[in-house]
């Protein structure tokens, strides 16, 4: 499920691609396709790191990615291990909204971009997340759960206050908010939902397969549906 439109990103070969925050992997594996790259996936949960190398090296074996190199590292959004300016495109996709001192990590994001680079922040959308509130307290109240809900034009500010140049946004994965209010209302940890584990094996269906129906539905819906607000960003040069 890749929520980042890469053609906006413009990752061209030999550009160092960060995905913080990168969970099973789906935007690593993602950047691992652009020829020439070097990519790194982070994430502060070790075991996600781990199913993430799976992948890689199941889909190294099989598809022979292009990436010239790939490494995974534990760490945390808000202390980032690199230098000033390290990195050609920074992806985070679905972090911001479970980190208590988001501006810190914010901070931290713009820090390791390199002038004139690429930042793609991913959030979920205000409305659809505000259902998922009102629907379960135990889905924003768990551990590492979601500590707020952004609107557009405050997420927006954030980080375009801090030196980076807005340069658009689109809504992604329609399907996925009804799915996540059905889960909300029996409740978020449940796994003997039939409803649920349906509405579940279609959107894995969906993801395998990625049939022509689907995939218009919900282009079709996104604009008003869509779970997750996606934001690009370019970060400004120096000032002599």
């Amino acid at each position: 499920m890749i929520t980042m439109d890469f053609k906006r990103l413009g990752i061209a070969p030999g550009n160092r691609v960060l995905d913080i925050g990168c969970g099973e992997g789906r935007h690593t594996i993602r950047a691992c396709r652009e020829s020439g790259t070097v990519c790194i996936g982070a994430d502060f949960g070790f075991d996600n790191l781990v199913t993430t190398k799976g992948k890689l090296e199941f889909h190294q074996a099989i598809d022979d990615l292009p990436c010239r190199r790939w490494a995974l590292s534990a760490m945390d959004i808000t202390a980032l291990p690199f230098k000033d300016n390290s990195f050609d495109v920074v992806i985070c996709s679905e972090v911001l909204e479970h980190i208590p001192d988001d501006n810190r990590a914010v901070s931290e994001l713009i820090r390791i971009v390199k002038p004139g680079k690429m930042l793609a922040v991913s959030v979920p959308r205000a409305w659809p997340e505000w259902i998922c509130w009102k629907l379960s307290d135990e889905y924003h109240t768990a551990d590492m759960g979601h500590v707020r809900i952004y609107n557009k034009k405050e997420i927006i500010g954030k980080i375009r206050n801090n030196g980076l140049d807005y340069l658009g946004c689109h809504y992604a994965h329609s399907i996925h908010s009804p799915y996540w209010w059905l889960k909300c209302l029996v409740g978020p940890t449940r796994t003997d939902s039939v409803a649920v584990n349906l509405f579940h094996r279609l959107l894995v269906w969906d993801l395998m397969k990625k049939p022509a129906l689907t995939t218009f539905i919900d282009r079709l819906l996104n604009p008003v549906l869509g779970k997750s607000l996606v934001l690009y960003f370019r970060k400004h040069f120096k000032k002599i």
